[in-house]
């Protein structure tokens, strides 16, 4: 899995600890199959959005269960528009 990608949202979730490596690489394998399956193509792991996308889906989780509701409504919201957007999908030439 991608070193860098993980670092981040490790980063991002304040995690300072390495025993939850094996989960947290679980939890962004599954954000970017996720984002796959709604249709995102470019899922470069060096981007700000697909790193904003799988951070927001890594904190929805794997935080608190009360944060939930709102992180689940911004990660869809973020999917929506990397589905969207050009250069994140390969839609260009469908009719």
């Amino acid at each position: 899995m991608n070193e860098f990608l993980e670092y981040r949202v490790k980063l991002a979730l304040r995690i300072t600890t390495d025993a939850l490596n094996t989960e947290l690489s679980d939890t962004v394998a599954a954000a970017l199959a996720d984002l796959g399956l709604a249709g995102v193509s470019n899922l470069d792991t060096e981007d700000p959005l697909i790193i904003r996308a799988v951070v927001t889906f890594a904190r929805m989780q794997m935080g608190s269960a009360d944060d939930y509701d709102r992180l689940k409504r911004a990660y869809d919201e973020q999917k929506a528009q990397l589905r969207m957007a050009t250069g994140y999908t390969d839609w260009e030439g469908t009719t």
